[in-house]
């Protein structure tokens, strides 16, 4: 199994650098959750970032429905134009936290270890 660079996780999913040979590629994030993965530039997941607070947006139109957190019938959009997804409300949220945790530390990574170090 290769070695990966853990960024962050939540009960839903994980995201994370690869390792090739101790070194961490740090070009793109793999991000897997619901048995589904994708190898995102940070460029890319600041957009599905941007789709999941639309897809938020447009499906707020449930708040009085029982069932609003447990159908799957929301679509959300994802960089990958061919690539849709079914998702419920929470499984949303989850993902939302995941993408928001994720970039979160990279950019504090990118802080850090780049323009804040002295």
């Amino acid at each position: 199994m290769e070695e990966i660079e853990q960024l962050y996780h939540n009960d839903f999913g994980i995201a994370f650098y690869w390792k090739k040979e101790s070194e961490t590629i740090i070009d793109k994030i793999q991000l897997v959750f619901r048995e589904t993965g994708f190898y995102f530039t940070v460029s890319e997941l600041t957009t599905f970032g941007s789709l999941i607070d639309d897809s938020l947006i447009k499906n707020n139109c449930c708040d009085v429905c029982a069932l609003k957190n447990n159908c799957a019938k929301f679509l959300l959009k994802t960089p990958c134009s061919q690539i849709d997804l079914a998702v419920s409300v929470s499984e949303l949220k989850s993902i939302k936290d995941l993408v928001e945790g994720t970039l979160f530390k990279v950019n504090l990574g990118e802080y850090l270890y780049g323009a804040g170090l002295n």
